[in-house]
């Protein structure tokens, strides 16, 4: 009985000593092409990372200048201007106030030559209309009248602009195409060709309250009118 019983022993520890030895040659041994462990400490985490690259490969990114300006930010002074003007109110469009002045160019000039008092005033501050009131009434006292024909702008571009404080002031300087005469009382030309178009610059300064519900631009300053 002592015999089988230590042979039943050995039989055991022999199929032991057998699988331990196969678990061993499996999981035991390395090859050398196994990978390496991943870190998650890297970029991206275990999921897909890829590692760092060597230290020597790694270009630093410039670091920015504290203080500089937006990326985004115009380099000229018109430019910053217009935009300073657009933080403050968010309908203002560059494209559209252009198209608006030339429009108002076109209406200012056409009224003082027909001495339209009514529509002027709404397009001009007080002191520019006081101006303008004050020609009507020149030509009127001499009973001179004015024929004009309004032949076109060639061109119209913003050359200033700023906001201060809560007004914001748009300079435009106009080159205009137009036919005008003054008469005298008996039919004479005083001033002008009533058959030759003129050429004239014309530096006019529009400007409005961001804070105004009304949307409509102001005539507040003129200079040029020479002849180009």
């Amino acid at each position: 009985m002592l015999n089988a019983q230590v042979i039943e022993i050995l039989v055991i520890v022999m199929v032991a000593g057998i699988i331990l030895f196969r678990l061993y040659s499996v999981l035991g041994r390395r090859t050398g092409h196994e990978r390496p462990p991943q870190d998650s400490s890297r970029f991206g985490g275990p999921s897909g990372a890829r590692p760092a690259e060597k230290a020597g490969n790694v270009v630093p990114l410039p670091a920015r200048a504290a203080g500089a300006a937006r990326a985004d930010a115009p380099s000229d002074p018109v430019g910053r201007a217009l935009l300073d003007i657009k933080l403050a109110d968010r309908t203002f469009e560059t494209a559209h106030f252009l198209s608006g002045a030339r429009k108002a160019y076109e209406m200012i000039v056409t009224a003082f030559a027909r001495g339209d008092r009514s529509a002027l005033k709404p397009l001009l501050s007080e002191e520019v209309f006081s101006a303008f009131e004050s020609g009507i009434a020149a030509r009127e006292q001499q009973h001179q009248s004015m024929s004009y024909t309004f032949v076109g702008l060639k061109d119209a571009r913003i050359v200033h602009a700023a906001l201060k404080g809560q007004t914001a002031e748009i300079t435009v300087s106009f080159d205009a195409q137009f036919i005008s005469a003054t008469t005298s009382q008996d039919g004479k030309v005083v001033e002008g060709d009533a058959k030759a178009v003129r050429e004239v610059n014309d530096v006019w300064t529009f400007g409005r309250d961001v804070r105004a519900q009304d949307p409509n631009w102001i005539l507040i300053a003129t200079s040029g009118g020479g002849e180009t």
